[in-house]
């Protein structure tokens, strides 16, 4: 998280501010509080999502949607507040020996879970444990592995009780490390750290995470109502440490797939945030509600290589080469996103020589009809065929439609003899299908869990969790583990990144399309939502409505 993203252009917020049921009292309060500038009115939000929650386990979610709404329900033992910096959860305190390797945690005696039990160590030794166990099958397993001897217990080499976490009491908790991980308190905000109630997971069994009443809560607000490929709810959560810091009631969702939809209802006042593309960018880019953001996530086409077709270098490089990404970036989307030069995105990470990723890397996948046309010729060449016919999983929203249909038109004229054709699927089975191989190309995205180039470049290690295309690369799996297991020389880690991501695309493991950016109405009177650049997108926390 970052995660799998879902295609979420058609993601907006609306707030309710009805005043009914307010006695004037009531309404005296909340004028005053108004002009003191802060919360006002009914407390209600109420946002779009473009797709379904696919879990609510910790320990088995793997997409955006699931992040964003655990990371409002729940907490780790520090979580990401403004500017992204870390501040204590379910922790008050930590301590970090002088090696780095061993962090000491100091829980709070007040946190509890929404059914009333209380929070404890045991509570994340127990989640811990449970991802990295290899009979959970947990995708995001690996992003423990810097703990001591979660790998080899991942591996099966190794019982779960190895595994370097220990409650000392109900209330301090002891980590050790493999090495030193000099984010990993901004690490640890990550929803695979979560806590989990042993006594509560096991109760439910099978059907843990997959209803709103058959998962427990220890963040601001608790999931009160899930329909499926229909709504959900959030209701502040009464048994919240902070509680009284949370304003916001209810914030309610609602799936929406397209984006005129939402600005449809930006206009009739039902919705306070909506998401635009294209054609809405120009209509609305000069009123005052119009706002565009930068966000450090890309999307590209995965290209699996279990397919004969694309298991050949040239025919990948001629795809990767062969369509328009300024087209998509600035005419098809017109939304602040660009054309993606690489895998790690632009600003998001800069180096011990304060160098940023993206820039001293450059653009390792630039657009070349006419060389594409050459190796795609090479390829079929080596290939024995002539024609060669591909099938693109989507997303099934309008907007991703719209680029898997601009993907199909500029490879099939740019690369003669290649037919592709389009499978749209929702979120959920589209995870499944990419997870299982059952593709050849995809219209993927992804964004970081935590800051650093690794969160990015790890995804496509040989036999990752999230490589799902059988790419392998010895020299690359390579460069990967010694950026992961050693931190005495930042430089040398850093280039070693560097390299492997160039290994990367001189391989044409992947086709970059573009780096997100966010274009989006939004009235005045929502206040205090705080994005991410890492980990869930939203935190509610701190949010209100003043009107």
């Amino acid at each position: 998280m970052k995660k799998q993203l879902t295609f979420a252009l058609a993601s907006a917020l609306t707030v309710s501010t009805v005043l009914a049921g307010c006695g004037n009292d009531e309404k005296k309060a909340s004028d005053a509080k108004a002009k003191e500038g802060g919360p006002s009115g009914e407390q209600v939000l109420n946002l779009l999502e473009a797709s379904e929650i696919p879990t609510m386990d910790t320990v088995l979610a793997t997409d955006a949607v699931s992040f964003n709404v655990m990371t409002n329900t729940m907490e780790g033992l520090y979580v990401l507040g403004k500017d992204d910096k870390p501040m204590p959860g379910a922790a008050e305190s930590y301590a970090a020996s002088e090696d780095g390797k061993k962090y000491t945690f100091k829980l709070r005696k007040d946190a509890k879970w929404s059914n009333g039990d209380p929070v404890t160590a045991k509570d994340f030794v127990y989640a811990w444990k449970r991802a990295v166990d290899k009979a959970t099958a947990a995708e995001y397993a690996y992003i423990m592995f810097d703990v001591k001897n979660a790998e080899k217990i991942n591996k099966g080499e190794l019982p779960a009780d190895q595994l370097g976490i220990k409650a000392v009491d109900d209330y301090t908790l002891e980590v050790e490390l493999e090495r030193p991980v000099p984010y990993f308190i901004s690490l640890i905000s990550f929803s695979t750290f979560y806590p989990q109630d042993e006594k509560f997971v096991k109760a439910q069994g099978d059907k843990f995470g997959l209803e709103a009443s058959t998962t427990v809560y220890n963040g601001p607000f608790v999931l009160s109502e899930w329909k499926h490929e229909q709504s959900f709810q959030l209701k502040k959560n009464d048994s919240y440490w902070d509680q009284t810091n949370v304003k916001l009631s209810t914030i309610n969702f609602n799936i929406v797939k397209d984006v005129a939809t939402g600005v449809n209802l930006f206009e009739t006042k039902e919705v306070d945030r909506a998401g635009l593309t294209a054609e809405f960018v120009d209509k609305y880019k000069s009123t005052p509600e119009f706002v565009t953001k930068q966000d450090p996530s890309v999307f590209f086409v995965r290209m699996n290589e279990k397919n004969k077709a694309l298991a050949n270098k040239n025919i990948r490089k001629a795809i990767m080469t062969g369509f328009d990404k300024e087209g998509i970036a600035n005419v098809l989307l017109n939304n602040g996103s660009i054309a993606a030069g690489g895998l790690v995105p632009k600003d998001f990470v800069s180096g011990p020589d304060k160098k940023d990723f993206r820039a001293e890397n450059g653009d390792l996948a630039k657009t070349n009809v006419k060389k594409a046309k050459e190796l795609f010729e090479a390829g079929k060449k080596e290939l024995g065929v002539d024609t060669i016919q591909l099938e693109l999983l989507n997303f099934d929203s309008e907007s991703a439609k719209k680029i898997g249909e601009y993907l199909k038109e500029q490879l099939e004229k740019n690369l003669p003899g290649l037919t592709i054709t389009i499978k749209q699927q929702p979120f959920a089975q589209k995870l499944k299908l990419e997870t299982n191989g059952q593709y050849d190309l995809s219209f993927a995205g992804w964004g970081p869990d935590y800051p650093d180039p690794m969160t990015f470049v790890d995804m496509f290690v040989t036999n990752g969790a999230h490589n799902q295309m059988g790419y392998s690369n010895a020299k690359y799996d390579e460069l990967i583990q010694k950026g992961k297991t050693d931190m005495t020389d930042l430089k040398a880690r850093w280039n070693n990144l560097l390299e492997a991501e160039n290994i990367l695309f001189e391989d044409a493991a992947i086709a970059p399309v573009y780096q997100r950016g966010r274009a989006f109405l939004q009235k005045e009177y929502v206040k205090g939502i705080v994005e991410h650049n890492f980990g869930g997108d939203f935190s509610f926390k701190w949010a209100y409505v003043q009107k």
